[in-house]
């Protein structure tokens, strides 16, 4: 049973703009409202890497790569999480995931041209 489902992926411009979303619909709230949920991504023939994190209590944690650029947040109500991403560069090219202690979603393909 698939848990969590990413949306919001695509091709932009470099300096543009993507706005993914992470839903969780099967899972009871008290336990998504529980769990700290991560957005990884992965390039091609490149491993697996964190991009940013939000606890339970809602502290966050971003890459490097991510600082200032990018913003997760998470609406506990909706069981979603969302990552902003702005001024996109053509490395940010991956499929983002979204990720629980338990769970991973399908992925969702982020292009960005140059």
């Amino acid at each position: 049973q698939v848990q969590l489902v990413e949306s919001g992926g695509g091709l932009v411009q470099a300096g543009g703009s993507l706005r993914l979303s992470c839903k969780a619909p099967r899972m009871i709230l008290s336990v998504f409202s529980g769990e700290d949920i991560e957005w990884y991504r992965q390039a091609p023939g490149k491993q697996r890497e964190l991009v940013a994190g939000i606890t339970s209590d809602r502290v966050t944690k971003y890459a490097d790569s991510a600082k200032g650029r990018f913003t997760i947040s998470r609406n506990n109500g909706k069981r979603t999480s969302d990552l902003q991403m702005n001024s996109l560069k053509p490395e940010d090219t991956a499929v983002y995931y979204c990720h629980t202690r338990l769970y991973w979603g399908q992925g969702t393909q982020v292009t960005v041209s140059s």
